[in-house]
C-alpha cells in the first residue's frame, strides 16, 4: 500500500476533554477508509485534524510525505490538495451553484474562467446537478446541495477527500442520492477517509472500517470481518444496538 496519509501518536484535548489518544493509522493512496462509532468517540474531530481544521497537541500528520504545516501558504496549499465535504454543505449562499463550483479553481490554482466553467459541468453533470448551475443554494434540496459540494471539491483536483458525516442534514429520501455519488467516487479510486452512521455505505464502498470509541481506534478491518466477526466487545456492542433495528 503507497502510503497517502499517515497519522502518528496524535493527541488532541478539549480542556480537560482527552478526544483523540495515541490515533495511529495509514490511509492508503486510493482507499476508502470509513470511521464509525457512538457519538463522541472522535470521529470527527480526526477527520478535521486531517487539514487542520482542529490543531493537535502532540503527534505528527503527515499527507504524501508532507508533515502539516501549522498555519500560512503551505497550510493554505496543503488544504487546496484535500477535499472537505461537512455535514452542512457550506455553499457560498450569495454565489450560484456554477460560481461555487469554480471559485476554489480560479482563485487557488489561478484556472481560467472558462476552463473552470468547462470544469465545473462536467463535475455537476458527474454528480446530478448540471441541470441547477445557474440556481443559488438555496433553491435546491439538501441532497443536491450536498453534490454540489461534493462537486466543489473534486473541482480542486484533490488528492484526499475527506467527508465529515455528509448525510447527517438529510432527509432520509436525499440520503441515497448523496451515497450513490460517494459510492462512484470510491469506485474510481479516490481516496477518501468518511466519518458516517451509513453502515450500508460502510459494507459496499470501504476497503477498511475504522471503529473508534473514547479517542481510541478500538478496531479496524475489512467491512466483511468488521460488520461479521468484530473482535471487541465494544464493537461488538456498537453493532448489535444499530443493526438489530
Amino acid at each position: 500500500m503507497d502510503p497517502l496519509v499517515v497519522i502518528d501518536k496524535v493527541n488532541k484535548h478539549y480542556g480537560d476533554l482527552h478526544v483523540l489518544k495515541d490515533i495511529s493509522t495509514t490511509v492508503g493512496r486510493g482507499e476508502v477508509v470509513v470511521v464509525i462509532g457512538p457519538s463522541g468517540s472522535g470521529k470527527s474531530t480526526l477527520c478535521r485534524a486531517i487539514n487542520r481544521l482542529e490543531t493537535i497537541d502532540s503527534g505528527t500528520i503527515t499527507i504524501d510525505g508532507k508533515t502539516l504545516p501549522e498555519e500560512g501558504r503551505g497550510l493554505a496549499k496543503l488544504r487546496a490538495d484535500v477535499g472537505m465535504v461537512f455535514q452542512s454543505f457550506n455553499l457560498f449562499a450569495h454565489k450560484s451553484v456554477l460560481e461555487n463550483v469554480t471559485l476554489g479553481p480560479r482563485r487557488v490554482r489561478g484556472v481560467s474562467k472558462a476552463d473552470a466553467d468547462k470544469r465545473a459541468m462536467e463535475l455537476l453533470d458527474r454528480v446530478g446537478v448540471a441541470n441547477q448551475a445557474k440556481k443559488m443554494p438555496s433553491q435546491l434540496s439538501g441532497g443536491q446541495q450536498q453534490r454540489v459540494a461534493i462537486a466543489r471539491s473534486l473541482a480542486m483536483n484533490p488528492k484526499l477527500i475527506l467527508l465529515d458525516e455528509p448525510t447527517s442534514a438529510l432527509d432520509p429520501e436525499m440520503i441515497n442520492e448523496v451515497l450513490d455519488v460517494m459510492i462512484t467516487l470510491a469506485h474510481d479510486g479516490m481516496t477518501m477517509v468518511v466519518v458516517t452512521h451509513e453502515m450500508g455505505f460502510a459494507r459496499k464502498a470501504a476497503n477498511r472500517v475504522l471503529f473508534m470509541a473514547d479517542g481510541e481506534i478500538v478496531e479496524q478491518a475489512d467491512p466483511e470481518q468488521f460488520f461479521t466477526n468484530p473482535q471487541s466487545p465494544r464493537a461488538k456492542d456498537f453493532l448489535s444496538k444499530i443493526l438489530t433495528h
